[in-house]
């Protein structure tokens, strides 16, 4: 692997290190400096520039290309939140046909950013799962260790990759991403403003009950809310944005982007404490049932994952799907390591030994774990002692 050291220049308008050059940048570096530590950066545009997205749904003047994409995906049904309403600490969604949305788009864009419907954003589109041969991006080599959409993909359920266009002034209430994990946000056209929290600051902003701020700029949070790393990125740069970073983003401009969710041996502790952080929030309020109620921890993890997305037993069956994928991969030899194969990322074998590592100490944890040993789990398969002495095994050898 490559060990050049990558140009990096501290941008102008936040504090996060600028990658430019895809031809000096390694993964091994990617990995240790930003990847492993946490730390956020901003990839210039030259890591997108061969995206055929960014020639067929960009106009000549860096503007959404309307007639391409109601060609292309103007029948799909798409998510659409409304940025002017709060409900439940997030935006209202409802599902539109696209050519219905990009109708409404240029009209609001036309009236001077105003509309009855008020401001509408296009989010969390599953548009790679629904066109899978269109030719809108390839996922960067430094993001390719994505275990989430791994999994989702085994098991052909749902997957974590999103497109969102909205015009200028939409905007994504203060969150943390799905399970913690990294998110990666390309701007295929358009600009964006993020204000980023490190992990722990978010602390700072909760309200007498523990609640978090849904708008982070409101005036009443000024003399409290520590400041933020503010970034903007240009059409055609990509955001890193590390695990349990808290973080609020604004269209500068009509902006498409495209964002991938992802988790690997780097961060699936920070996964597996999140999961525990949520559960314990479950148990804490249904806990004067606990006593009265038929089989209450099986309630618990019904509730985890209605809130969540996953329960201990699915985290489970996601870490033997990764560990099977790395075993065969193993087994299939040097020569099937490349950085195409559907199961292995880069760089290789030395990377699948890292991933199997980072599984065994996270079963570990998870079959140490109380609340998990009180589950039924007489229908996981293998066994989970069974996969952690196999585990063993294989890193041995």
């Amino acid at each position: 692997m490559d060990e050049v050291t990558p140009q990096i220049i501290p941008p102008t308008t936040s504090c996060i290190d600028r990658l430019e050059d895809p031809e000096t940048l390694s993964y091994d570096e990617f990995f240790q400096k930003y990847m492993a530590a946490n730390a956020p950066c901003l990839f210039s545009a030259e890591f997108s520039r061969s995206w055929g997205g960014r020639r067929s749904w960009v106009t000549s003047d860096n503007k959404p290309n309307w007639e391409h994409l109601l060609q292309a995906f103007g029948d799909a049904l798409v998510p659409v939140a409304n940025c002017d309403v709060k409900e439940y600490n997030s935006n209202p969604k409802e599902l539109l046909p696209l050519r219905e949305y990009i109708a409404y788009w240029r009209e609001y864009t036309e009236n001077g950013h105003r509309s009855a419907r008020r401001c509408l954003y296009l989010k969390d589109w599953h548009m790679r799962r629904e066109f899978p041969n269109q030719d809108v991006y390839e996922t960067p080599v430094y993001f390719s260790s994505d275990w989430l959409n791994e999994y989702w993909d085994a098991i052909a359920v749902d997957d974590y990759r999103f497109v969102y266009m909205g015009p200028s002034g939409s905007w994504t209430p203060f969150h943390a991403d799905v399970f913690r994990s990294y998110s990666w946000s390309a701007n295929i056209c358009g600009r964006k403003k993020w204000l980023l929290f490190p992990p722990g600051e978010e602390e700072h902003l909760r309200d007498c009950k523990g609640h978090l701020p849904y708008d982070v700029t409101t005036a009443a949070l000024q003399n409290y809310c520590p400041p933020p790393l503010e970034v903007i990125q240009e059409a055609g740069e990509i955001i890193f944005v590390p695990s349990g970073w808290h973080h609020q983003v604004y269209n500068l401009e009509d902006t498409i982007s495209i964002n991938h969710n992802w988790v690997n041996g780097c961060n699936v502790s920070i996964m597996w404490s999140f999961l525990q952080a949520e559960l314990s929030a479950v148990q804490r309020e249904i806990g004067e049932w606990k006593e009265t109620m038929d089989d209450w921890e099986h309630h618990c993890q019904i509730i985890l994952k209605s809130c969540t997305g996953i329960d201990y037993k699915e985290f489970y069956n996601f870490l033997k799907i990764i560990a099977e994928h790395r075993i065969q991969a193993l087994q299939d030899g040097p020569e099937d390591n490349n950085l195409q194969g559907p199961n292995v990322m880069a760089p290789g074998p030395r990377h699948v030994l890292f991933d199997l590592r980072k599984i065994a100490d996270t079963l570990i944890l998870l079959t140490d774990n109380k609340d998990f040993q009180k589950l039924d789990t007489e229908t996981l398969n293998p066994r989970p002692e069974d996969l952690l002495r196999t585990l063993e095994r294989v890193i041995e050898r």
